[in-house]
């Protein structure tokens, strides 16, 4: 039977029923199909124009690629210009002790610590008490400084004596003689005897105060030699010390000024020399320049670093700087030169160690040129050969430019 002999034998109701299912599945066909085209319609980028193009240099030709107009808010430009490029050298290091300053504090004679005053870290001026000691050698003393003051109270009151005798005639003249010759000889050890007590610190009101009352000051005091910072101790009461056997009691050092050991390269030794000026910074106050000099150019290389130590004098007025901290030099060999530069930012650093950047002349094609790099200072870097003033330069998206020259792998 034929198909339409079907149709025409069925009922007029069923038949209008198959139309309008026709007629929907024909519409739900043709809504699919809008609605795959306006969702392939949004994801497309809106604006952006056709993509950029990268362009194969030709031998002798730099790269260069075109943006687009959004793409160019991923990239800065920046006029070439000059920049000032301090004439410096660094070197790292670390402080230490002037030990030209620093003294080790023994007790001139043998005893035993009575009483320890300082502390590590103390600050102490110069005579200011450090220990005491109780000195057998100061008893000595003491004991001949009081015996040589009654030795000359007897001898002069036995020349008034042989004086008035001699004025009777009571004497004869060579007894006067002696007698004089006594009393000189007791005072010559008087003398002796208070220089002797002395050298052990008294003072001279207690050293009138032994011979007047007689009686033996068996305390030694040991004072600090210089004012500055105690820096070691091992003074204990009790301890028996003597002159010259280590350890010392007390270590004490001028910190108003520190040394800076630091090491410099090899390559760097023919522009330092004693006496340049350097500016010393450390971790542990950022932002903090202390100033000094160099006191001592090392005389040997190391032969495995290649570095030569160098001895800096170096100013510590806060007494800040301690030992042991890492600290930086900075000097500076010469006078400031200004050259062409541009923002660090400018640099790339290619695969085969050439550096390179980006210049244009319409602001929406760049050329990749290689570049010979100078001195670099805050952020800028001089520019030797490859660039001018005046030329535009990408300062900030510069990578963004040198990855357009890659070739994509989504292929």
């Amino acid at each position: 039977m034929r198909l339409s002999s079907v149709w025409d034998l069925l009922p007029s109701g069923r038949r209008q029923k198959a139309i309008a299912g026709a007629i929907a599945a024909a519409v739900l066909v043709v809504a699919l199909i809008g609605g795959a085209h306006l969702r392939a319609s949004a994801d497309a980028p809106v604006g952006t124009g056709p993509p950029h193009t990268a362009t194969v240099p030709a031998e002798g030709t730099d790269p260069s690629v075109q943006l687009t107009d959004m793409q160019l808010k991923s990239v800065k430009i920046s006029l070439v210009g000059a920049h000032e490029f301090p004439l410096e050298r660094t070197a790292v290091g670390s402080i230490d002790f002037n030990e030209n300053l620093a003294v080790q504090v023994f007790s001139p004679y043998q005893g035993r610590i009575i009483k320890a005053y300082a502390e590590i870290g103390d600050e102490v001026k110069k005579g200011q008490t450090l220990f005491t000691i109780d000195s057998p050698d100061l008893i000595q003393a003491s004991s001949t400084l009081i015996a040589a003051a009654g030795l000359l109270d007897l001898t002069t009151h036995a020349l008034e004596r042989a004086k008035q005798l001699y004025q009777v005639q009571g004497i004869a003249e060579k007894d006067l003689q002696q007698a004089i010759s006594d009393q000189q000889t007791a005072e010559g050890a008087l003398k002796a005897g208070r220089d002797a007590v002395r050298v052990f610190g008294k003072s001279e009101a207690e050293i009138d105060a032994i011979v007047a009352k007689r009686a033996i000051d068996p305390v030694l005091v040991v004072p600090s030699p210089i004012a500055g910072r105690v820096t070691a101790r091992v003074a204990q009461p009790g301890l028996l010390v003597q002159p010259g056997n280590l350890p010392a009691p007390y270590t004490v050092a001028d910190v108003v000024t520190v040394w800076m050991l630091a090491n410099v390269a090899e390559s760097n030794i023919k522009y330092i020399h004693a006496g340049q000026k350097v500016n010393v910074s450390t971790m542990a106050y950022p932002g903090q320049v202390y100033e000094g000099k160099i006191t001592i150019v090392g005389a040997n290389v190391d032969p495995t670093l290649h570095t030569l130590l160098i001895r800096s004098e170096v100013q510590n007025p806060r007494r800040e700087l301690l030992p042991g901290m890492f600290a930086d030099f900075v000097i500076r060999i010469g006078d400031p030169v200004t050259s062409t530069a541009v923002p660090a930012n400018s640099i790339v650093r290619e695969a085969d160690g050439t550096m390179t950047l980006w210049v244009t002349t319409d602001r929406h094609r760049f050329s990749q040129r290689k570049v010979k790099l100078g001195l670099q200072s805050d952020g800028y870097a001089q520019i030797l050969d490859g660039l001018t003033q005046g030329e535009l330069v990408v300062s900030d998206g510069a990578v963004f430019l040198d990855n357009m020259l890659i070739p994509s792998t989504d292929d």
